[in-house]
């Protein structure tokens, strides 16, 4: 019995040594592949995929497992690939889970071996030139697919009834024809089948997708479209009468539709020339809207002065890994952030794991020549790892765009005003100071690049420090206040302006210094110097705050949610007298940006060991009954 115990642990063992090659050989098979299908399959824009370099960090669009051992995501939409797919290229990425190579030139049929990967949960293939009909043979994990915008035809297989866990189906703007399969899935929320030739009764399971779901199909009766019985032939001497037509009725009828046929192509060709790109973009904004949630595309607003893409591109600085054009970024999924002092800002969503941030900028004073001279040096500006990267921009005579990566937890205003209920998650201390000392790097380097006399940010505020999961602060929003007209204060007192830059309306260094300063204060106070939604209070915080420790009570200037943690006080005094020498009224006063983070990470370093930690603090008020 022992022997047998020992052979099977032996066995056990010698089988899970021999895993151990395979976790690297399937990295490397995986980059092979890849590396077949960029060298089989042409591309316009340039990849970046160099062997030399670690696949899963630096090569475009590849997503990998969180132990770096796999391809998971495979993301390159709008990238110029034509030509058709190769077998066993992005076929042998058997840990593949999504695909997305929408808005190519792709051709052929459908790769089958793609479609038939074990772990594939969505497919992104919309806006290219497939033909052929669907593999009969699917993932039984898909979750997404969308095929929108091809050329396929045939019917739709009925291997997709057995897709427990489909979600989203887009088959529209094809050439698909016969009944529809029953489709009873659980999961299926959004289906689009319209513009196809498909025919028959819609199934009782799908009548409960509204009309846009199957319009364009003329063949196709039913709810919630017309009523079948409404579509059925009224006589037959119609058809009788049809099929005794004279031959010479037979040849007028071909040759006017031959001459009507020419015509339409004539008039096709013009508008495809003319007007390609404005109607793709249409077609797609409709695509999105049949089923999409929270869908915020405003046309009228978003990107309304752009001119012919042909002539005024999307500008990507070197070394984006983005994958996408000034089309996708105009139909994508937009979101207002908020409306600052320089525009509006946008939250768009490009592609399933693809989401920037637009800024569209208003009073831009400057030339298109100084504008892209300007922005190289915000470019440059922006390689800091407290500073939010910019990566692309657009130029034209009305529209002005800005792309910035995405923060995807907030700025420190909402962390401080937002949410001031029942349920709310305050900054305690440490991460206040992480915050503070983050920032104050980010600004120094914007200063220190630039040289004192030309680079500063302008527009230090609250809503402009973002915040990452892990509270690191990111500066946004920096180096356009030499490009715009100046903007008058709206608001009844200064907020985070200098008393000089009110009075000279020119920004410096040292008027960047008075911002951080008032930025500090409003960390320690909680207080808002700036009107806030559904927050009342507006405090012009310097003047406050001297009136406060003028009469010696300090304590009462910091924030109540800070005062419930012990041992901190020492260090908001140090940091508030920071902050109190940031707005001093005389600008020389002030230190420079390099001088206040020296001072921060001294607060930061001192009694690191001596003060209880925030945990520690959160552990022993735990036994203190709350209402």
């Amino acid at each position: 019995m022992k022997l047998h115990f020992h052979l099977a642990a032996l066995t056990i063992l010698f089988l899970l040594l021999a895993t151990f090659p395979w976790i690297s050989s399937d990295l490397n098979s995986d980059q092979k592949a890849l590396l077949e299908f960029a060298s089989a399959v042409p591309h316009a824009r340039k990849l970046n995929w160099i062997t030399g370099n670690p696949i899963c960090t630096s090569w475009v669009g590849i997503t990998c497992s969180i132990n770096r051992t796999r391809v998971l995501e495979v993301h390159l939409p709008g990238i110029g690939l034509y030509g058709s797919i190769p077998d066993n290229t992005i076929g042998k990425l058997d840990a593949l889970e999504v695909l997305s190579l929408r808005s190519n030139y792709l051709n052929g049929s459908l790769p089958s071996d793609i479609l038939t990967i074990a772990s594939l949960r969505s497919i992104y293939l919309q806006n290219n030139n497939f033909s052929g009909g669907i593999p009969l043979s699917l993932s039984p994990r898909l979750s997404v697919i969308d095929l929108s915008f091809n050329s396929l035809t045939g019917k739709i297989p009925s291997s997709v009834e057995n897709l427990r866990r489909l979600y989203v189906l887009n088959l529209q703007f094809n050439s698909f024809s016969g009944g529809l399969p029953s489709l009873d899935l659980p999961r299926l929320k959004f289906l689009n089948l319209s513009y196809n030739s498909l025919n028959g009764t819609i199934p009782n399971s799908l009548q409960k997708f509204p009309e846009s779901s199957f319009i364009g199909n003329i063949h196709l009766c039913g709810s919630p479209l017309t009523s079948c019985s409404a579509l059925a032939p009224e006589s037959s001497p119609v058809a009788e009468k049809s099929r005794k037509l004279s031959s010479g009725s037979i040849i007028a009828i071909a040759v006017v539709g031959a001459f009507v046929m020419i015509l339409s192509l004539l008039a096709i060709l013009y508008f495809c020339m003319k007007k390609k790109k404005d109607r793709d973009s249409s077609r797609v904004i409709k695509a999105k809207a049949t089923y999409g949630k929270n869908e915020n595309l405003k046309s009228e607003d978003f990107g309304s002065g752009v001119q012919g893409a042909e002539k005024n591109k999307l500008v990507f600085f070197e070394g984006c890994s983005f994958s996408f054009d000034l089309e996708d970024l105009l139909r994508a999924s937009a979101e207002v952030l908020g409306k600052g002092s320089y525009g509006t800002a946008y939250k768009a969503i490009l592609d399933e794991s693809t989401t920037v941030v637009v800024k569209r900028l208003k009073e831009v004073a400057v030339g298109k020549k100084e504008f892209e001279q300007h922005m190289e040096t915000v470019n440059k500006l922006g390689h800091h790892p407290n500073v939010v990267p910019l990566l692309a921009y657009y130029y034209s005579k009305d529209e002005k765009l800005l792309v910035y990566e995405y923060i995807p937890s907030g700025s420190l205003s909402a962390a401080l005003h937002g949410n001031r209920g029942i349920g709310r998650n305050p900054l305690d201390w440490d991460a206040r100071l992480n915050i503070a000392l983050g920032a104050a790097k980010g600004v120094a380097h914007i200063h220190s690049e630039g040289g004192a006399s030309r680079f500063t940010h302008g527009n230090i505020k609250s809503s402009n420090i973002l915040l990452k999961e892990d509270l690191n602060a990111f500066v946004s929003d920096f180096g356009l206040s030499p490009m715009m007209n100046y903007i008058p204060v709206k608001y009844r007192v200064a907020g985070y302006r200098a008393p000089e830059v009110i009075e000279t309306r020119k920004v410096s260094p040292k008027s960047d210094v008075y911002s951080f300063g008032v930025l500090l204060l409003e960390m320690l106070t909680g207080k808002s110097p700036l009107q806030h939604s559904g927050y009342d209070e507006v405090v012009d915080l310097p003047r406050w705050v001297r009136s406060v420790v003028r009469e010696e009570w300090t304590a009462e200037v910091f924030d109540v949610e800070l005062m419930k943690i012990q041992n901190i006080e020492e260090e908001m005094v140090q940091m508030l007298q920071i902050a109190l020498s940031c707005v001093a009224k005389v600008p020389d006063m002030r230190p420079t940006m390099d001088q206040v983070v020296r001072l921060i990470e001294e607060i930061r370093h001192s009694d690191v060991e001596t003060r209880p930690s925030s945990e520690d603090n959160r552990s022993k008020d735990s036994n203190v009954c709350t209402p």
